[in-house]
C-alpha cells in the first residue's frame, strides 16, 4: 500500500467509528415509544383506552369503528403509527452501527436488525389497513427481537448483571408470546399480556443502549496503520 492511500483509508476508518458512536443513541432514542403511547392512549375520550383490554396496534386504527370485538377510535393515531416507524428505523440502524462498534455478535446484531423491520412495517400497515402485513411486523419483532436478547448474552462480552437481564428478557417476552398466541391471557388480557411481550424488548434496547454508549470507545491512534518502514 503506498503512502497515498493510507491517510485516506485511515479517515474513512475514524469516519465509521464516529458515526458507529450514534447506535447506541439510536437505541437509546427508543424511549419515545413510551413517551407517545401515553400521549396518544390519553387522547382516547369516548371509549377510554384500556391499557388491558386494547392491544398496542388500536392506538394506530387509522379510522373509528369496530375491530375484532373492539370499539376504535385514535384521534392521533397518526402520531402512533409515525412513533411506531421511527421506532423499526432506530432499531434498525442502531442495530447496524452498534455492531460496526463492537464487531461481535454478528448473528445477534442481524436478528435484532431484522426485528426493526416489525414496528416500521406495524406503522405504515396499521391494523385497520392490510392486516397480514401489520402482523408480519409483529411477528418479526416479537420473535426475533426477543430471540437476540438471549442470543446476545452468550455471544457479547457483557458483564454478568446484563448477560443475566438479556437472558430473563428475552426469556419471559417468549413465554408471554406463546400464551399471548395461546390465548391464555388471564387476568392481564389481551393488551396488558401483549406488553409483557413487547416491552421487554423496549426496555432492553434503552439500557444496552446506555451500557454500549459508556463503554470506552477505541482511540483513534489504533485504527491507523503504523507507518511504512523505509523501503517498503
Amino acid at each position: 500500500m503506498n503512502a497515498v492511500d493510507r491517510p485516506a483509508i485511515s479517515r474513512v476508518r475514524l469516519g465509521v467509528l464516529r458515526f458507529a458512536a450514534v447506535g447506541p443513541i439510536m437505541w437509546i432514542l427508543s424511549i419515545q415509544f413510551f413517551v407517545v403511547e401515553v400521549v396518544v392512549a390519553n387522547a382516547w375520550k369516548s371509549p377510554a383506552y384500556s391499557w388491558r383490554i386494547n392491544s398496542i396496534s388500536d392506538l394506530g386504527a387509522t379510522r373509528c369503528g369496530q375491530f375484532d370485538g373492539r370499539y376504535l377510535c385514535s384521534p392521533l393515531h397518526g402520531i402512533m403509527n409515525s412513533s411506531l416507524v421511527v421506532f423499526g428505523i432506530t432499531m434498525t440502524v442502531g442495530s447496524m452501527l452498534t455492531y460496526r462498534r463492537l464487531r461481535n455478535g454478528r448473528a445477534a446484531f442481524a436478528m435484532m436488525t431484522l426485528a426493526g423491520l416489525g414496528p416500521l412495517l406495524v406503522g405504515v400497515f396499521p391494523e385497520t389497513s392490510i392486516f397480514w402485513a401489520h402482523l408480519v411486523g409483529q411477528d418479526l419483532a416479537f420473535m426475533f427481537g426477543n430471540i437476540a436478547q438471549i442470543v446476545f448474552s452468550f455471544t457479547l462480552s457483557e458483564p454478568l448483571w446484563l448477560r443475566r437481564y438479556s437472558r430473563i428478557s428475552g426469556a419471559t417476552a417468549l413465554v408471554a408470546l406463546f400464551l399471548f398466541l395461546s390465548h391464555h391471557r388471564f387476568f392481564l388480557g389481551l393488551g396488558g399480556m401483549e406488553r409483557v411481550v413487547a416491552y421487554p424488548l423496549v426496555i432492553w434496547l434503552i439500557v444496552s443502549g446506555v451500557y454500549v454508549q459508556n463503554i470506552p470507545k477505541q482511540s483513534p491512534p489504533s485504527l491507523i496503520d503504523p507507518p511504512s518502514r523505509p523501503g517498503s
